[in-house]
């Protein structure tokens, strides 16, 4: 799964770069820009970020401000925290895909295109919805992850004492 992550996110990053590039050479050098080029860079920089955010989460390398870790000194506590802070992102990464499949469904129903190319916007749309989805499925393994090395924790802890 991790070279398929790599692959995908690579392929993406290449692809929104060398349109830019193009779309850059035609705009402004051959004073001839290519219609429609936004519309697919919209859509491939939209996958980029959703699936760069799943990426993160699945490799739980998300941004965090723990700034609580700075006062907690037992390692206990600290996995304690991590366990309820990754409970709070479950919850609403579980939220925020509720309303994602809304908007889903609302774009189904419309049937909205872009403007130019005239692309059914529900293959953007659908990015974040799945992007979500996926980071609340990771968000779950961190969390029995977390109680798993809480549980080795204490029983290191009381095999000690």
């Amino acid at each position: 799964m991790d070279r398929t992550a790599k692959i995908i996110l690579t392929v993406l990053l290449l692809s929104v770069a060398s349109l830019q590039f193009a779309q850059v050479v035609t705009r402004y050098v051959l004073q001839s820009p290519v219609r429609g080029m936004e519309d697919i860079m919209v859509y491939l920089v939209l996958w980029l970020y959703v699936l760069g955010s799943v990426n993160a989460s699945r490799e739980d390398t998300q941004i965090r401000a723990n700034v609580l870790e700075v006062f907690i000194k037992s390692e206990k506590a600290k996995r304690v925290q991590l366990i309820i802070a990754n409970i709070i992102s479950l919850a609403i990464g579980v939220w925020l895909t509720y309303w994602a499949w809304d908007f889903v469904e609302y774009s189904l129903r419309v049937k909205k295109e872009s403007p130019t190319l005239y692309i059914p916007t529900i293959y953007a749309d659908a990015s974040l919805f799945i992007g979500l989805a996926l980071m609340c499925l990771f968000d779950l393994v961190n969390i029995i992850k977390s109680i798993r090395s809480l549980n080795a924790t204490t029983m290191t802890e009381a095999s000690n004492a």
